[in-house]
């Protein structure tokens, strides 16, 4: 009996659930193209940068998803990073950090690290039109 009203109760559900389950077809969710561009390595590791994730924020400066490889022996995995570039400034700050926010994060300058400075190049050279249009 207890069998019986098991298997009652789960055709129940599932039936219940698939009643609930819109029937319009959802649209695909759009992440827009990637398309990494890799800098010149350095004794660090190595970096790239996303040109798909290119964007100008509210603010007026670019965001661009970048990840960093640091260099062997190290064991560590690369890190992925949305970064927020102050082309005016030549200043950079992580916004996220392997999809963790980074809320209140503050503006460094490159400070000699050359992957980060040719990161930040990189960036704000492709994002000239960007700029000019915001």
């Amino acid at each position: 009996m207890a069998r019986l009203l098991a298997a009652f109760a789960t055709a129940l559900a599932t039936a219940l659930l698939l009643w609930l389950t819109p029937v319009v077809p959802m649209a695909p969710a759009w992440a827009g193209p990637v398309d990494w561009h890799e800098l010149p390595a350095s004794d660090e590791g190595r970096q790239w940068w996303d040109a798909g994730s290119l964007r100008v924020n509210r603010n007026g400066n670019l965001t661009v998803l970048s990840r960093f490889q640091p260099a062997p022996p190290n064991e560590k995995n690369g890190e992925l990073y949305v970064m927020e570039i102050d082309c005016g400034q030549d200043l950079f700050r992580d916004t996220s950090i392997n999809g963790i926010p980074q809320w209140g994060s503050s503006w460094q300058v490159a400070a000699g690290d050359g992957l980060i400075e040719a990161t930040i190049q990189a960036v704000c050279a492709a994002g000239v039109d960007l700029l000019a249009g915001s």
